[in-house]
C-alpha cells in the first residue's frame, strides 16, 4: 500500500516537472512572438496553453485523491500539500506566458514594444526561461541548495524590471501612453513569472528540509 502511495506521489512530482517545462517553453515562444511580432508563434502559445491547464487540473485532482485516500502524515502530508501549492505556482507561470502571447497577438502586425526596449525584454525572456528550467530541475531532484539559488538568479530580473520604469519616466520617452501601458504590463508578467519560479524553489526547499527558507534581506 505504501509502495503504491509513493509511486503515486512520484507520478505527481513528475507531472509538476512536466508542467514547469511546458511553462518555460511557452514563455520562450511568447517572447519570440513578442519581439518578432510573430502571429503564428503567439497563436501556438495560446492554443498550447490548454495542455498546461489540463495537467494542472489532473495534478490537483491527484493530490486531493492522495489526501483523501491515503491520509498522509508528517513528511508525506507536507509533500502532498506542498504539491497542491506548487500546482498553483506553475499554473500561473503558464498563464503569464499566455498573457505575453495575447499582447503580441493583439498588437499584430505592429510590434507591441518600442525598439529601444527590445533588448531588455529579450534578456527578461532569457532569465524567465532559465528560471523555469531551474524550477523543473529542483522539482525533479528535490535539491534544497539548488532550490535556494533560484532567489539569487531572480535578482537580475528584478533589476531589469525596475529599470524599465526609469525608461518610461524619462522625459525622452516618446512612444506615448499605449506603449507605456504595454511595457508596464509585459514587464510585470515577466517579473511575476520569475517570482513564481522562485516560489517553487522555496516550496521544494520546505519539502526537502521541513524548514521555511529565510526571507531575503530588503
Amino acid at each position: 500500500m505504501r509502495t503504491a502511495y509513493h509511486e503515486q506521489l512520484e507520478g505527481l512530482t513528475n507531472r509538476l516537472g512536466e508542467m514547469c517545462g511546458l511553462a518555460g517553453v511557452a514563455m520562450e515562444r511568447a517572447t519570440q512572438a513578442l519581439l518578432q511580432a510573430d502571429l503564428v508563434l503567439a497563436e501556438q502559445v495560446i492554443s498550447d496553453h490548454e495542455q498546461i491547464a489540463t495537467l494542472s487540473a489532473h495534478a490537483e485532482e491527484q493530490a486531493f485523491v492522495l489526501l483523501a485516500l491515503q491520509s498522509p502524515v508528517a513528511g508525506d502530508l507536507r509533500s502532498v500539500v506542498g504539491s497542491i501549492q506548487i500546482v498553483a505556482d506553475v499554473d500561473r507561470m503558464g498563464a503569464l506566458a499566455l498573457h505575453v502571447a495575447k499582447i503580441a497577438r493583439r498588437r499584430h502586425p505592429q510590434h507591441a514594444l518600442p525598439e529601444e526596449v527590445n533588448g531588455y525584454f529579450a534578456e527578461m525572456g532569457r532569465i524567465a526561461v532559465a528560471l523555469g528550467a531551474a524550477a523543473k530541475e529542483v522539482l525533479e531532484t528535490r535539491d534544497p541548495e539548488r532550490a535556494l539559488r533560484l532567489a539569487d538568479e531572480d535578482d537580475a530580473m528584478d533589476d531589469l524590471h525596475r529599470h524599465l520604469f526609469t525608461l518610461m519616466m524619462d522625459r525622452e520617452w516618446r512612444h506615448g501612453v499605449a506603449a507605456a501601458v504595454d511595457v508596464t504590463l509585459l514587464g510585470r508578467f515577466y517579473e511575476r513569472f520569475a517570482d513564481h519560479a522562485v516560489e517553487v524553489g522555496r516550496r521544494v526547499y520546505f519539502l526537502a528540509t521541513g524548514t521555511v527558507p529565510a526571507e531575503p534581506e530588503a
